[in-house]
């Protein structure tokens, strides 16, 4: 299939798609899917309402075609959904993908499901850890998980050899803003790359407060004034952490600043969801079907016009 790099109004190419393949998760984190909204009764996607893995890989080929390299999964928590490892090698096999990774809470990423994972061609992994002390973990992600079963996670990721791993955590004021320095601490000299993210809403279920956010630039000056950091450049255009390096070359730290300082006019991203829209905005809420006519039969063709018309429409 031949690839035709598409641009949207502004000139921004389509590099990365986002690929969520399951709408659950077994965390209730109080900023993501909270308990009172994500409660019992709450109604997931059916089973067969979920793109089926051969479907994510088809699509995704289609995606490639248009110019996307870069893929990353995601939930939900993508390690619910079972074989998993076969999605990802059918995705390292299409021609023009050249980075495939994931975003994970690592509660079930055991030595045996790293390895497994790094086998089928996953190069690289973002883990989300908001707090170390367990108190605060418990609290955010509100099912009383240990922290010390992400910290084994984040040892096993490490033993399977992953291109790069990084952690992210989300900061919420007067709730975990307290856990900037400790996590700062602990990973500064660990090889890893820590990642804070300004608050923000997700999906209109958080309750979100701007008095809420605790501003990337708050976050660089508590660093800065017991570790000494630096900026650095980007890496590529449309990267979305700010990158900061400690002075003494101990490592490095990012910030993202989705609330305070968007990174929309560089952004080069789609998002599949699990129950097939396409959203060329992160941040959309209505999406364009592709679930529909690919199960009716429609063509690569077809389905990569409509792509296609939906992304030169952004602006």
């Amino acid at each position: 299939m031949s690839h035709e790099l598409i641009t949207d109004r502004l000139g921004r190419p389509l590099q990365d798609l986002r690929v969520s393949v399951t709408d659950r998760c077994n965390f209730r984190c109080v900023y993501c899917m909270p308990r009172e909204v994500f409660g019992p009764g709450y109604a997931f996607a059916p089973r067969d309402d979920l793109l089926r893995l051969e479907e994510i890989a088809r699509l995704t080929r289609l995606f490639a075609s248009l110019g996307v390299r870069k893929v990353r999964i995601t939930g939900g928590e993508p390690m619910i959904r079972r074989n998993l490892e076969f999605l990802i090698e059918r995705i390292s096999a299409i021609d023009g993908i050249e980075d495939i990774s994931m975003t994970t809470n690592a509660s079930l990423l055991t030595r045996t499901r790293a390895e497994s994972l790094r086998g089928a061609g996953l190069k690289r992994l973002t883990i989300s850890l908001d707090a170390l002390d367990e108190e605060t973990f418990r609290r955010v992600n509100d099912v009383d998980f240990s922290v010390a079963t992400v910290l084994k996670g984040i040892d096993n990721a490490k033993a399977a050899g992953f291109e790069s791993i990084k952690v992210n955590a989300v900061v919420k004021r007067g709730f975990n803003d307290h856990c900037v320095l400790p996590l700062a601490r602990y990973f500064r000299g660990s090889g890893l790359i820590l990642r804070f993210i300004e608050y923000m809403d997700v999906g209109s279920t958080n309750n979100w407060q701007m008095d809420e956010v605790v501003p990337a630039t708050e976050m660089v000056a508590m660093i800065n004034q017991e570790m000494a950091i630096e900026p650095l450049s980007p890496n590529y255009r449309g990267e979305v952490a700010k990158r900061w390096r400690y002075v003494d070359g101990s490592g490095e730290v990012g910030f993202i600043t989705s609330v305070t300082e968007s990174f929309c006019g560089e952004c080069t991203r789609a998002r599949l969801s699990a129950m097939g829209e396409v959203y060329t905005c992160l941040f959309a809420t209505k999406g364009h079907d592709l679930r529909g006519p690919l199960r009716s039969g429609a063509t690569d063709e077809a389905l990569t016009e409509t792509v296609r018309s939906d992304r030169k429409s952004v602006v």
